[in-house]
């Protein structure tokens, strides 16, 4: 067949007769998919790489369209293990969870009124009393994410003058996010003290100047320094802090408002624990280890709360009412000593081994004898992180099928997985591909099931 040229490309309206009114999006749109589809076949064209009559352009060009224009943010299955994974939004709910909150969500809301007085109200006492509850704390505020707690604190407590901060936790988090630079961003002006591996209450009480506003105490969630090291306790740290009437703020990153040892974790402190000591303000994340919404956490002293709310900051920062209310029903699933299983992060972050194998064994039996053997199916111990930051020295046991395929390369495998009915992320390893099942939800086992089959 000859080399199709420029003329055979459709028109605009073309295509939109061929599609015939079946993507309900709009016009604009519309076109701007089906201008960006000829664009992709002109450059082919162009470079001699395609050989179509323009019936078969038509409809390649309508097909690319339809598949473009679908939703964009769609269900997964999460076969890397990683349970908060920060590209498929972290913390992961069930539909049954998120149907009863679309339940109370549904037409307008009480987000700023109260009901009581008949006068506005304020969005955060929807959560501020059981958030402070749970975390032993005066007072506490939601924002959209714990990099903007850390900003709107900073910013509140330390504008124009300098915070003081161990250079062994001078952290970078996800995305190049430095805490150096939100410092300097916020107004404030570091102050590094002590080495990477050593700092001492003496470095601290030497760096005290007046123009000290602040102490910062930043927990290194995402890595860990071993051997020769040394670092002052936090109850030092807040005692120095008052002796100088010089504020201690403390950034916990993930977070955790259970004992996560007690779960069968990592032992990462729980901030109840941490607010014994008594710091002005705690920083931490809403989703991660807590299970809820992307957002951040600040509790601790009121008087300090309450300034953050006056700040103007906190107009730019505050969460929406989805977040909000996403975040009450995920702190009703906790209880004294554990949660239900509402929680379905950490649901799945203390499924047992065991659990797993059973669900893989069931997904094999699924499939034909032929298919396990053709693919070579199996199933094999593995590890993985929790993910974002947390528990970074836990790895947790899992269960993993692995794949060597006869016929598919890993890579090609992988993305046959990714554009299947229902994508299915997983990950490559010694000439592998691998599904773990650490972070498939119970829900999904069925379809994870169905995708294997058909492969």
């Amino acid at each position: 067949m000859k080399k199709s040229t420029l003329k055979d490309l459709p028109s605009v309206s073309q295509v939109l007769i061929g599609l015939n009114g079946s993507l309900e999006i709009h016009d604009k749109y519309l076109k701007f998919l089906i201008n960006e589809a000829i664009d992709i076949y002109r450059d082919k064209i162009k470079k001699g790489q395609l050989s179509k009559r323009p019936q078969e352009l038509l409809n390649l060009i309508i097909d690319k369209v339809k598949v473009k224009s679908s939703h964009s943010l769609v269900n997964l299955i999460n076969g890397t293990g990683i349970v908060l994974h920060t590209g498929f939004g972290r913390a992961p709910f069930q539909s049954k969870f998120l149907k009863n909150i679309a339940n109370r969500m549904e037409g307008y809301v009480n987000l700023e009124f109260d009901l009581d007085s008949g006068k506005r109200g304020d969005r955060q006492l929807h959560i501020q009393n059981h958030i402070s509850s749970i975390c032993g704390s005066e007072s506490s505020l939601c924002v959209n994410n714990n990099a903007s707690a850390v900003m709107l604190a900073l910013n509140e407590m330390a504008n124009g003058g300098e915070v003081i901060v161990s250079r062994g936790q001078l952290v970078e988090i996800g995305g190049s996010f430095r805490i150096p630079d939100i410092i300097e961003k916020s107004g404030a002006i570091l102050r590094e003290i002590g080495t990477t591996n050593r700092t001492h209450l003496s470095d601290y009480k030497k760096a005290i100047t007046k123009k000290t506003k602040l102490i910062l105490w930043v927990h290194t969630s995402n890595y860990v320094v071993k051997g020769f090291t040394h670092s002052v306790p936090l109850s030092d740290l807040i005692a120095l802090g008052k002796k100088n009437r010089i504020p201690v703020m403390v950034d916990w990153g993930s977070g955790a408002m259970l004992d996560m040892k007690k779960l069968g974790l990592a032992n990462e402190i729980p901030i109840r624990s941490i607010m014994k000591d008594k710091p002005d303000i705690i920083t931490f994340s809403g989703d991660k280890l807590i299970g809820g919404p992307q957002s951040g956490l600040l509790v601790g002293n009121k008087k300090w709360i309450n300034k953050l709310k006056e700040n103007p900051l906190y107009r730019v920062l505050r969460c929406d009412k989805i977040t909000i209310g996403i975040l009450e029903e995920v702190l009703r699933s906790y209880r004294s000593n554990s949660f239900t299983d509402n929680n379905i992060a950490l649901k799945m972050l203390t499924t047992s081994q065991s659990t797993l194998l059973k669900r893989g064994e069931k997904i094999l039996d699924f499939q034909t004898k032929k298919k396990n053997r053709d693919f070579g199916i199996k199933l094999e111990n593995s590890k993985v992180e929790a993910g974002s930051g947390s528990l970074p020295e836990e790895m947790i046991d899992s269960i993993a099928i692995s794949f060597s395929s006869k016929s598919f390369q890993p890579n090609e495998l992988a993305k046959r997985f990714r554009l299947g009915n229902i994508p299915v992320v997983g990950y490559i390893n010694s000439n592998k591909f691998y599904i773990d099942l650490k972070a498939v939800l119970p829900g999904q086992v069925l379809k994870l099931a169905k995708a294997i089959r058909e492969i």
